[in-house]
């Protein structure tokens, strides 16, 4: 018979690497935590949890950093050919970009789904961007993980350019693209 205190003594239990995100499970008699990453050599061990207490995000991707970020909406914005409002999100390590031509755009894991992702941590009805005259922005659809809006748990709020949205695992970016910032893109290319 199992203890039922596993997971509870010194040692024991789940640790990720908040340098590379590299994961550690450790069970008795391990009597404590691990000084460093195996992986990486980091001592910044924390015990892992199944729900984030500060930010819902994953370890070790260049967006977390504001440089790579940066970035990363930069190349993004250039694969835009028309004004508009978008969300960009990577898919398969590719930039993928969806047009906000519509009042409702569903993000979730149904088929139904405008912006589908077929991963576990996302629910079948998760979030809705929602396009209306005051402006645009995501509303929680009784997702189980929730919908994060840079780093902060949201029922709805309304979406600035730039801002990233967080759905299970998966992170997007609202873009709002005005005609004369297209314009003045498309002159500095020309001036080069």
């Amino acid at each position: 018979m199992e203890s039922s205190t596993q997971g509870t003594m010194p040692g024991s239990g789940s640790f990720r690497c908040q340098q590379c995100g590299h994961a550690l499970t450790l069970s008795p008699p391990a009597l404590e935590v691990p000084r460093e990453c195996p992986k990486c050599g980091s001592g910044e061990l924390v015990r892992a949890t199944l729900v984030a207490t500060t930010r819902f995000a994953r370890a070790g991707t260049a967006r977390e950093d504001p440089v790579g970020r940066e970035a990363w909406l930069a190349q993004a914005r250039g694969l835009i050919e028309e004004p508009g409002e978008y969300l960009a999100y990577e898919d398969t390590g590719a930039i993928k970009l969806a047009a906000l031509t519509r009042e409702w755009t569903r993000i979730g894991r149904s088929l139904a789904a405008d912006v589908r992702f077929d991963d576990p941590t996302v629910s079948r009805r998760h979030a809705l961007i929602v396009r209306q005259a005051d402006g645009v922005r995501v509303l929680d659809d009784r997702s189980l993980n929730g919908v994060f809006v840079n780093g902060d748990r949201v029922e709805w709020r309304i979406l600035e350019d730039g801002d990233e949205i967080v759905v299970g695992r998966h992170r997007l970016s609202y873009l709002s693209m005005t005609s004369t910032e297209r314009r003045s893109d498309e002159e500095e290319l020309q001036a080069v």
